[in-house]
């Protein structure tokens, strides 16, 4: 719960960081304000974010700009069908101790060991090497020759995948997409933003961003989401949401069963609430409303919601059924 002189005081810092950091990363990136404003959701969430587009919107340049903006250290690692576990986590050597002349296993770091690691089109590895991911997005650690190597504090995957290609790609296992906390849709510009685009990019001058936040502030406004206050009548609809989409439950409702193989689970509750509280303290209010879980359904569920062959026929998208079940779960609240 809220503090309700310290932690309003830190809520309006939140905001105010979050201007700040907008309008940085707005010197490199054209646009994009809605996809911005989910990574930084995810950041105060203590979460990850995979982002879908087709190439050439800035994806990667987008989270080298935000690593940049947030003072924090940064690594890409480009996914290609050959690489391997260790090309992520890093591996054992043997060397040998110049005084005692005996031989010893050094462990040398792999580029997960940062705050924010790009995992660039992370479809095009092998199940084996996306799952090098698993344990560190989880458990927030590595386990190497029988020893566990924490990750930095902060720490966060944001990764990318196109969407279009299909030759050499290994689909995300259902199990690793629930990890993260939003699936980012990353669309094309307006007219206006691709001109602009187009002026700046083939200019001979270039944009430097300043660092906002440091990693010790990012902790602390990490706390102070978790703090706001969330009302029961909210808890209810948000919950409302996930059961109703659960296929073939007393709870799921008719378009569910004739459209979703598959429904969200528990974890989707959850991060339903928790993003609603950083979306609530980015646009600076200190208690969480229904329109806040709205605003974050989307793009929380849009990978945790299975289509059918039934759907698919229909040409039904994942993001329709998404409104259906925000809709529903309202008028079931308001009854």
């Amino acid at each position: 719960m809220l503090d309700a002189a310290n932690d309003v005081e830190m809520v309006q810092k939140v905001r105010d960081a979050h201007a700040k950091l907008r309008q940085e990363i707005g010197k490199v990136i054209i646009g994009q304000d809605q996809v911005v404003d989910q990574l930084l959701m995810a950041i105060f969430c203590r979460s990850h974010a995979l982002l879908m587009g087709v190439p050439g919107l800035a994806k990667t340049l987008m989270v080298s700009s935000l690593a940049q903006a947030l003072e924090l250290s940064f690594k890409r690692i480009q996914f290609t069908p050959d690489l391997m576990p260790s090309d992520i986590t890093g591996s054992e050597v043997i060397q040998d101790d110049p005084d005692t002349r005996q031989r010893m296993f050094k462990f040398l770091p792999g580029p997960i060991f940062a705050n924010i690691v790009l995992a660039d089109e992370i479809n095009r590895t092998p199940p084996k090497t996306q799952a090098a991911l698993l344990e560190a997005m989880q458990e927030r650690k590595c386990s190497i020759g029988g020893v566990d190597h924490k990750m930095k504090d902060p720490f966060f995957v944001l990764a990318t995948q196109n969407p279009i290609e299909q030759e050499g790609t290994y689909p995300l296992p259902e199990a690793q997409l629930d990890r993260f906390l939003f699936l980012i849709k990353v669309d094309y510009p307006t007219d206006a933003e691709e001109e602009l685009i187009m002026r700046q990019g083939t200019s001979d001058e270039k944009k430097t961003i300043q660092p906002v936040l440091s990693g010790e502030d990012i902790i602390m406004l990490q706390h102070v989401v978790r703090r706001v206050p969330v009302s029961d009548k909210v808890f209810h609809f948000a919950k409302r949401i996930t059961r109703l989409s659960r296929p073939g439950t007393p709870e799921a409702a008719d378009f569910v069963n004739k459209w979703l193989t598959w429904g969200a689970g528990p974890r989707a509750s959850m991060n339903l609430i928790l993003a609603a509280k950083a979306h609530a303290v980015l646009r600076g209010s200190n208690h969480v409303a229904g329109d806040d879980v709205v605003a974050v359904a989307t793009p929380i569920l849009r990978h945790r919601l299975i289509l059918n062959f039934s759907a698919q026929s229909e040409g039904i998208t994942v993001d329709e059924v998404i409104k259906k079940l925000v809709r529903s779960a309202a008028q079931t609240v308001a009854a």
